[in-house]
């Protein structure tokens, strides 16, 4: 028995079929295709860091400034620049310059005055030189025994004159007040001022206390006998030229060396004050020599 198709039959069912085979292909294809493409994607994702997004980025940018403290202090690139044009000099660093150079400038002055003066002072204790000063016992203008021992422990600025003297006496004794004064106002204590007749024969204690009382009532006299005078102003070079037998009542002029002599506290000589010192000048040496004392200074 044979059996026979339809020729209309057989298209139509190959029809039918033809598609389904198609779409089951394009199917098993587009898997595939898209199997690939999450293999190549996950492969990229594996090989490259993921990009953040601009909200996480700066999360962690603000926890990073967090953890770590800023570097620069200024806030914008204006700022930096600016700083940057003037170099590391400033106004604080031009003071500090200024204030340091005047420092030192003072520093160094002061020390050389100092070491000047230290010169002077010695150089009248060096070997071979005269020494200028020495001990000595006198009266003073209240009639009490005076001596050199009295003077220790002080400065003390010391005259020669006598009181008949006409014109110099008087202006040197002026010039001599204000100066104690001047050293007084700034070391009250350290400085006794004395002075020592030339004439002996004139000047006693009583008229040495009426005479000096003119010029400052600190101000401490000293006389005493003829050989007395003439033994002190041999020991602290002093030229006069007093009478020996001068008679009462008779006039007659001494001459006599125009300087202050300024004695440490020990009695040595320290230095000549003399006529091209003024009042301030003279001071600011004795007041020098005060303070580059290194011992105690009796009140």
């Amino acid at each position: 028995m044979s059996l026979s198709f339809a020729p209309s039959a057989t298209s139509k069912m190959l029809r039918s079929v033809v598609p389904k085979c198609q779409q089951q292909a394009a199917a098993v294809a587009a898997a595939r295709q898209s199997s690939r493409r999450f293999l190549s994607t996950t492969t990229t994702a594996r090989t490259q860091p993921c990009r953040p997004t601009a909200a996480v980025s700066q999360r962690c940018n603000s926890g990073a400034q967090q953890q770590q403290p800023r570097r620069y202090k200024h806030k914008t690139v204006e700022e930096a620049k600016s700083r940057y044009r003037t170099g590391p000099f400033s106004w604080k660093a031009g003071a500090l310059f200024v204030l340091t150079g005047g420092g030192l400038v003072w520093y160094f002055e002061f020390e050389k005055q100092r070491m000047q003066r230290k010169r002077v002072a010695e150089a009248t204790k060096g070997v071979g030189r005269p020494k200028v000063g020495g001990d000595f016992e006198l009266v003073d203008q209240n009639g009490k025994p005076f001596s050199s021992a009295d003077l220790r422990g002080r400065y003390s600025l010391v005259y020669f004159g006598f009181t008949h003297c006409p014109d110099i006496c008087p202006e040197e004794l002026d010039k001599m007040a204000q100066m104690f004064d001047l050293v007084e106002a700034e070391r009250p204590g350290a400085l006794v001022p004395v002075f020592v007749t030339c004439d002996p024969q004139r000047d006693d204690p009583a008229t040495l206390k009426t005479y000096l009382s003119e010029f400052h009532p600190r101000f401490v006299g000293l006389t005493g006998t003829y050989e007395q005078i003439k033994d002190i102003c041999k020991a602290y070079r002093v030229y006069f030229s007093t009478p020996r037998d001068a008679k009462p009542g008779v006039d007659y002029l001494v001459d006599h060396s125009i300087y202050f002599y300024l004695m440490d506290p020990e009695g040595d000589f320290v230095e000549a004050l003399g006529r091209q010192h003024s009042p301030d000048d003279a001071a600011k040496v004795i007041l020098g020599h005060v303070k580059d004392w290194r011992g105690r200074i009796k009140q």
